[in-house]
């Protein structure tokens, strides 16, 4: 088992700067070949504090690059239904270069509905445009003189540059909420899965349809997955909810926030019973959250014997994708926390 960190940003400018956030990742993510931890990555949003100081992950994945040199560079994800395949193409393949052969590429549909308003892209476009861009994308970095008509995009013999360092091109990864058809599809394709356990109770079934649809296409292996966790690890249990308590209820609150046109009355055939996964993490809590082994928040024990009951609850996965720095959780502690679980639970669990 591989432990990772992520940064999802979740502050505006009344709380923190956007350098000072970033500087502060960047201290963390210097901490990563020292204590093990196997990759960095970041999302794309906009225009809201949950999310929107990272409108482009690949920015700050070549800074980690720089403070890393075997730490994997994962995009978090990017957003097809907002970028052109022809430039975001050019800049995963230069970022690819810059890292050294490290980057991997996290692709995601897109959730939030003022996020569409806003670039003027209609939420019933959502799947269509996920699966022409990530075609498209997938095209020009294994290919040169590369043609394609589509929906939204089209280009004639195009050789797009510079070509990825990694042959015939970086891992992709697709990010995953809440709907089955998601989990079927990246296992169909061939792709690993991001996910985030927030809602709870179906991620083992969500899993499970993933490894049988990628067994079913004759892909080898079972497929990767990668699901994200809230950490904080501290040497008390009080200690460590003292702490977390308060920022991961914001997190929290942030996130409903964004996604509150669901709530509101916003549907789509894209997004079928979103308004209920919404609504749902509405009643999230940091205590409901921990209880369900979607926030790993204790003493290195408890996460260590957390962890394990986690891994046999859903069939076993590959990667735990860490949020260190969640909300307004001040550096110091958050690497602290970094510190104190590379070094007394990571060991304990890598073969799982």
């Amino acid at each position: 088992m591989e432990f990772g960190i992520q940064f999802f940003p979740d502050v505006g400018p009344e709380e923190k700067s956007g350098a000072d956030y970033w500087r502060e990742a960047l201290e963390l993510v210097s901490l990563c070949d020292e204590l093990g931890y196997s990759h960095v990555r970041t999302v794309e949003h906009y225009f809201h504090r949950y999310g929107g100081y990272s409108p482009n992950p690949m920015v700050f994945l070549a800074a980690a690059a720089m403070r890393t040199e075997k730490a994997r560079l994962v995009t978090g994800a990017v957003l097809p239904a907002f970028n052109n395949p022809l430039k975001l193409a050019g800049e995963l393949a230069m970022l690819d270069a810059i890292s050294g052969g490290r980057l991997e590429i996290g692709f995601a549909r897109a959730f939030l509905p003022h996020e569409f308003a806003r670039f003027g892209v209609k939420l019933d476009e959502s799947k269509a445009r996920f699966d022409e861009g990530i075609e498209q994308v997938g095209r020009l970095l294994e290919a040169e003189k590369v043609s394609m008509a589509g929906r939204f995009h089209s280009f004639r013999d195009v050789t797009s540059l510079p070509r990825p360092t990694q042959r015939p091109r970086p891992p992709f990864w697709v990010a995953a909420l809440a709907t089955p058809d998601s989990f079927v599809r990246a296992g169909e394709r061939g792709h690993s899965i991001m996910a985030i356990p927030m809602t709870g109770g179906q991620m083992a079934e969500l899993m499970a349809s993933y490894r049988e649809a990628w067994r079913k296409a004759g892909h080898p292996g079972r497929g990767r997955i990668m699901l994200a966790f809230h950490m904080y690890c501290a040497e008390t249990r009080a200690a460590a909810s003292r702490v977390a308590r308060e920022p991961l209820n914001r997190y929290l609150q942030s996130l409903v926030e964004a996604a509150s046109d669901w709530i509101a009355g916003t549907a789509s055939a894209d997004y079928p019973g979103y308004d209920k996964v919404i609504a749902g993490l509405a009643r999230e809590t940091f205590e409901s959250q921990v209880e369900k082994g979607a926030a790993w928040v204790g003493t290195p024990a408890e996460l260590t014997a957390q962890i394990s009951d986690y891994q046999a609850a859903v069939g076993g996965f590959e990667i735990a994708s860490l949020q260190v720095n969640f909300n307004t959780l001040p550096v110091d502690l958050a690497a602290r926390s970094m510190r104190l679980f590379a070094a007394e639970v990571m060991p304990k669990l890598k073969q799982l």
